[in-house]
């Protein structure tokens, strides 16, 4: 084989290589921005900003995302080591499932809300991700 054959086939086997690469990091991108999504609903959760709670809900779940708020009203609440990530997809909706957990203070008692075994439900609307409920 000549030498420019080598190097054609080279480069073209670089050029494949780059495009997979491409494509795995976009679709890793995806999971991370539901997961990104989940924690900014859960942030705005505990600062009872129902404003941004009602923003990153689905219009079907937005109800029920500001009623939440209600369970933190005189309490000061927390996130502690929160990390969310797609863990699969169900009749269309992302699921996301988080670690970590809220930390709430009620009269000087600390109470720990652990995340794990919640699965999160979560569309993409408008090019954004929304919360739309658990399991």
């Amino acid at each position: 084989m000549k030498r420019s054959n080598w190097v054609h086939s080279g480069i073209k086997y670089a050029l494949a290589l780059l495009i997979l690469f491409l494509l795995v990091s976009c679709s890793g991108a995806d999971e991370d921005l539901a997961g990104k999504a989940v924690e900014a609903y859960l942030q705005a959760l505990v600062s009872e900003n129902v404003d941004n709670l009602a923003t990153l809900s689905c219009a079907s779940w937005e109800e029920q995302a500001v009623m939440e708020v209600d369970a933190f009203v005189g309490v000061s609440a927390s996130l502690d080591n929160v990390l969310c990530k797609q863990t699969g997809t169900e009749n269309g909706d992302t699921l996301v499932s988080c670690q970590g957990e809220i930390l709430a203070t009620y009269n000087n008692e600390q109470q720990s809300l652990p995340l794990e075994g919640l699965v999160y439900r979560v569309v993409q609307e408008s090019g954004e991700w929304l919360v739309c409920g658990y399991q």
